[in-house]
């Protein structure tokens, strides 16, 4: 595994790692929710982030965007420092959190205005980028009515469109596909597959398969630490392949036999 390279405070030119962890660790007293986390993700890449339960993913992922201060260690998104520079790399990221808490009384149409709002958008702009998320996250039928009233899988896609409203060059992505039956999960591929051509693009699943349809690179995180950091075919090229390798790196059994 290579440690991530350093990023300026103050942003990086066309060299610079989009996504960048620098010796994160987050100790609770005793407890290590992570350990010396390093890893860089180049532009225009799409990395895969596993691991078990309680790994280390989500707090890694909340250092990452800012939302978790680190005990040590920093991080940077587009090249901006993000606690010393939170407003630039903010409008830089695209966060979509593990069930990610939504207004429960507006509607999809009142949350995402809001938002876009909140980014800076207005006019032609704010119009032309909730055009964008009503078509790609499919938000067409549900545009009026009450999160509230939602199921599981639509207020995933608001999640999504919450996201994606401000156009980020960085997106992260806990769980993008959780919730979603198999039809939204092909979707979301798409969607990944669409984005990686202007985007870079860190995201956590439980579904290895999708790693191999969506992903260039494997991040794996247990017990608080990196273990495996390299391309997917790496961990293997078949589903069997990749649960016997996630197995072997994170509760030490043996590799599957070819």
């Amino acid at each position: 595994m290579q440690e991530a390279d350093a990023t300026s405070e103050t942003g990086g030119d066309a060299g610079t790692p989009m996504i960048s962890a620098n010796g994160l660790s987050k100790f609770y007293g005793s407890f290590v929710a992570a350990r010396n986390v390093s890893f860089s993700v180049p532009q225009g890449q799409v990395a895969a982030f596993l691991g078990p339960n309680g790994a280390g993913k989500s707090t890694t992922m909340k250092m990452l965007t800012g939302f978790l201060a680190p005990s040590e260690g920093s991080a940077s998104i587009g090249g901006f420092d993000v606690a010393h520079h939170r407003i630039e790399a903010a409008r830089t990221l695209g966060y979509l959190p593990e069930s990610g808490p939504l207004y429960a009384e507006m509607t999809p149409n009142g949350l995402l205005r809001y938002a876009g709002t909140a980014r800076g958008l207005s006019g032609g702009t704010l119009s032309s980028r909730l055009d964008f998320v009503i078509e790609t996250c499919s938000l067409g039928s549900v545009w009026r009515k009450p999160i509230s009233k939602l199921s599981r899988g639509f207020c995933q896609r608001v999640g999504m469109a919450q996201a994606l409203i401000h156009d980020p060059e960085v997106l992260i992505l806990d769980e993008p596909t959780g919730g979603l039956d198999p039809n939204q999960v092909h979707g979301v591929r798409d969607l990944v597959h669409q984005l990686r051509e202007t985007k870079t693009v860190l995201l956590s699943t439980h579904i290895l398969r999708e790693v191999q349809a969506m992903c260039d690179r494997v991040i794996l995180i247990n017990k608080g630490e990196i273990v495996f950091d390299g391309a997917v075919a790496e961990m293997g090229t078949t589903d069997a392949e990749m649960e016997s390798r996630f197995r072997e790196l994170t509760v030490g059994e043996p590799a599957m036999s070819a």
